[in-house]
């Protein structure tokens, strides 16, 4: 069984009932997630042991989110718990032409206090197969880019392979310091990068040669994202898989989805799945990464794990919540052609 280290933040999530706008009926459904952490329970579920490492209030919030994670099977011994408060997102589920509203309350969490020396690494990662990060960390102030930096290469210096997905996000990078200057820096260390329609553009400055900056334009077919794969791999010379998840929105609750891979056996277009009556999109790109870190690790095969991955997402996009409660035997399922949402008996 292999081990998979994230580092991040999980928050307080309030979201409204069903399609309701936010506060339109006085009461908020309160979970928790956030991307690091949803990759963590995602690769637990699937059969990977998985450890959490980030900061938490010392509090009966932060109590509360641990108690989640831990029900996961996901190990918490590696967070610290502090004075500064939990970080919460308020979510409004969007439906048709009304998109989904994300407003983030974050300021002065105990993730964006991490800083650089906060964590023993060289200890921590003993034994560790695989490190995940994402952009949204790093966007958060400037002490968690650099203990981001710091984790990513403490890893890769331990000999484990590091991911990251870029994640932008444009309403966190507030702090001063531009997405391009702080990603590069995890990049370069980087072994895998996961990234969207957008990412390779805004995080790390990677444009569709001869195109407008426009990446959610839709005229962008798979084989332009060849290109992108490759420039990416050229500019960072350690990453050896590149892998771009494709969303078609057509509206809130009407997606079409797949992705593409370029790594070290070439370059794969992964099937396409409709996406209809989507019930949380939230958390589908968490678990397009921990489905691909899954398939990389298990079976060894670049093309057999975008598959996985893509499935896996397409599963989530059906499951209320940031964590992808999907089995591996579901998703393999669906991987495989069954999508006909039959009773299991």
């Amino acid at each position: 069984m292999k081990n998979i280290v994230t580092f991040g933040e999980i928050m307080l999530r309030l979201k409204s009932p069903e399609h309701e706008r936010l506060f339109q009926s006085p009461r908020l459904e309160a979970t928790f997630g956030g991307g690091e952490a949803n990759v963590a329970v995602s690769l637990s579920i699937l059969g990977m042991r998985s450890r959490f490492v980030g900061a938490l209030s010392r509090d009966a919030v932060g109590d509360a989110a641990l108690r989640q994670l831990r029900a996961y099977g996901v190990d918490t011994d590696s967070v610290r718990r502090c004075p500064e408060r939990t970080g919460i997102y308020f979510l409004e589920t969007g439906a048709d032409q009304r998109a989904s509203l994300v407003v983030y309350d974050r300021a002065g969490s105990a993730a964006s206090a991490m800083k650089a020396g906060d964590f023993d690494w060289p200890s921590m990662l003993g034994g560790t197969d695989w490190f995940h990060v994402t952009g949204i960390t790093p966007a958060l102030s400037q002490s968690a880019a650099e203990a981001t930096i710091e984790a990513v290469e403490a890893a890769a210096a331990a000999g484990v392979t590091v991911s990251v997905d870029l994640n932008y996000r444009k309403k966190l990078w507030k702090y001063g310091a531009k997405a391009p200057e702080m990603m590069a820096r995890i990049a370069a260390v980087a072994d895998v990068v996961i990234a969207n329609e957008e990412d390779l553009q805004l995080a790390l400055g990677i444009a569709p040669p001869g195109t407008a900056a426009d990446p959610q334009s839709g005229k962008l077919g798979p084989e332009a994202y060849r290109g992108l794969c490759e420039e990416t791999k050229r500019r960072y010379p350690n990453v050896s898989v590149v892998a771009v998840t494709l969303r078609e929105s057509k509206s809130a609750d009407r997606n079409g989805w797949s992705a593409v891979l370029s790594g070290r056996s070439g370059f794969s277009v992964s099937r396409r799945y409709e996406l209809v009556d989507i019930v949380d999109r939230v958390g589908g790109g968490d678990s397009f990464a921990a489905g691909l870190i899954f398939g990389l690790l298990e079976y060894g095969d670049e093309a057999k794990a975008l598959e996985f991955a893509v499935a896996a997402s397409a599963l989530k996009h059906t499951i209320p919540g940031d964590f992808n409660l999907a089995s591996r035997e579901e998703v393999e399922r669906l991987a495989a052609g069954d999508g006909s949402g039959r009773v299991s008996r």
